[in-house]
């Protein structure tokens, strides 16, 4: 199934969630001010989409932004399991 497909669902079609229901749901370990500034150092990326060019402006992440995201977290956890494996699939013997 696909990540964008299932976040539509969870979100209920929004395109843009707002910063603070991303981190409850999926970055709790940072608030929506370091989710910010990690967002914009580079060290998480995901963009930030602001909804008018004032700094106060609700800031929020776009469905496909976070689904992209999602899906390369899984990839790498799906390279590093299968590297520490030595490149055999769980379930599946070689």
């Amino acid at each position: 199934m696909k990540t964008l497909f299932l976040l539509m669902a969870q979100y209920e079609g929004q395109a843009i969630v707002p910063l603070d229901r991303v981190c409850q749901d999926y970055f709790s370990h940072l608030s929506p001010e370091m989710f910010q500034r990690k967002a914009l150092q580079g060290a998480l990326p995901i963009p930030i989409v602001r909804m008018e060019p004032s700094q106060k402006s609700a800031k929020g992440v776009h469905l496909e932004d976070l689904a992209a995201y999602l899906d390369a977290q899984r990839l790498e956890a799906i390279r590093e399991r299968d590297q520490l494996s030595g490149g055999r699939r769980a379930g599946r013997a070689r």
